[in-house]
């Protein structure tokens, strides 16, 4: 019971924690309603034609893997802001002499209540937009009532959203039991290795080769779908091991051609913790990555509109390709944006004792908020241009001919990521230091 209380009493809605309270659960209700809105789409598929289903939730499935990469992201950003609130209380409450026991009871019950009041919220906004999703057509009809899931499956969607938050508050309390200092002397992160630049090189080697042999070993339809969703998740996962080095790299670059205050501080801003800045974009490098594949894909398929039509589902799904594209792409970058003003927002608010020792030096608002959009832009970019070359590498026929047949197919495809990076930028404005550090008066 006491820990119950203690929990209560630490994470309690007020003034002085309003803000980082409703970005976290705002976040979490973003986790659960995209989830279970990627999750209801796939679901909606069970109920076409048999022959049908057999090639739709195949490349749903493909979809998911894909876009499990900006929810875990977002997931994450909600967790972090978390345990930042409270990592200073619980590290005092552990240099007072609280066991390791109760502070992993306090810290997880915030955690789990916090998780939970948003995965709930996350229920109520996909409930609300269901109607509007419903109305996407694939196979030439709207998805109808067909986009609600089960009771139980969005039981299950609340329970894996709780779960994340937990184990996310328990890998942050190992360190805050072991050195509870650490927080307060917010020890520096390591610099990633270029060893991690080797691996990722010689796994997109072995990736080209599979796909590009990918017809020998087998001629199915489902064969070839599953082989290309492992092969992509594997080569997401890969990639990612060389996007903090990459950010890095590009972050000692812009600091040796820094020549004003604003670039100087982004530069330093992105060094003090490349992991995160990678964190924070690593779902526009997926974006990229479906971008340059799906859209290839899509511009191939839809050369066959031209035949004559079979009467059959078959001619849907040229179009219901290049559909599933651009809603993965939308899906993604809301995803990114609403992590990235979250983790902006939350950065803000952990550098308030900074900002307000610059503004007191003389440097205005508005270099810390150039400084600080610069340091979340860079990366963007970075990421974006990266992965969209490497994904150019693995399906180079593919793009080639895309391009020369399809061109409009293809610009549809980079307007989406281009207005996907729009919105990112106006989504982390959200976290202007002017604005936040005045709510804190």
């Amino acid at each position: 019971m006491n820990s119950v209380h203690l929990a209560w009493m630490l994470g309690r809605p007020s003034s002085t924690r309003s803000s980082s309270q409703i970005l976290t659960v705002s976040a979490y209700a973003m986790v659960s309603a995209m989830l279970l809105i990627v999750l209801g789409g796939a679901y909606s598929f069970t109920s076409f034609e048999r022959e049908a289903q057999a090639t739709y939730l195949p490349l749903a499935g493909f979809a998911v893997v894909l876009l499990a990469v900006p929810l875990m992201v977002l997931g994450s950003a909600a967790a972090r802001l978390s345990a930042r609130t409270q990592d200073r209380a619980l590290s005092s409450l552990r240099l007072l002499g609280a066991t390791g026991g109760q502070i992993r009871s306090v810290s997880l019950l915030q955690a789990a209540g916090t998780a939970l009041a948003g995965a709930l919220a996350g229920v109520v906004l996909y409930l609300a937009s269901s109607p509007l999703v419903a109305m996407i057509r694939f196979q030439g009809a709207p998805l109808g009532d067909a986009i609600y899931l089960p009771w139980w499956a969005v039981a299950i969607a609340v329970v894996v959203i709780v779960l994340l938050a937990v184990i996310s508050s328990l890998a942050g309390l190992r360190k805050l039991i072991i050195t509870p200092l650490a927080v307060a002397t917010r020890q520096s992160v390591p610099v990633p290795s270029w060893i991690r630049v080797l691996v990722t090189l010689g796994s997109v080697a072995l990736l080209y080769f599979v796909f590009t042999n990918i017809g020998v070993v087998s001629q199915e339809f489902g064969t070839i779908i599953a082989v290309i969703i492992l092969g992509f998740g594997f080569g997401l996962l890969v990639l990612n091991l060389a996007g903090p080095w990459l950010v890095a790299t590009v972050g000692r670059s812009k600091l040796k051609k820094a020549v004003k205050p604003e670039q100087l501080l982004a530069a330093r801003m992105i060094l003090e913790n490349p992991g995160e800045s990678w964190r924070q974009v690593s779902g526009v490098a997926m974006a990229s990555f479906v971008a340059v594949v799906g859209g290839s894909g899509a511009a191939l398929m839809s050369m066959g509109n031209g035949q004559e039509s079979t009467g059959t589902w078959f001619d849907y799904l040229p179009q219901d390709i290049l559909t599933g594209v651009l809603l993965t792409l939308v899906i993604t970058f809301v995803c990114v944006a609403a992590s990235a003003s979250i983790s902006q927002s939350a950065s803000t608010l952990d550098r308030a004792d900074l900002y307000d020792g610059l503004h007191k030096l003389g440097m205005g608002y508005e270099v810390m908020n150039a400084a600080r959009t610069k340091s979340l832009m860079i990366p963007a970019l970075t990421a974006s241009i990266g992965f969209a070359n490497a994904s150019v590498v693995l399906v180079l026929p593919l793009a080639g001919v895309a391009v020369l047949i399809k061109p409009l197919t293809v610009l549809v495809v980079i307007l989406a990521v281009v207005l996907g990076l729009v919105l990112i930028r106006a989504a982390i404005s959200v976290a202007n230091p002017r604005r936040l550090l005045a709510e804190r008066v």
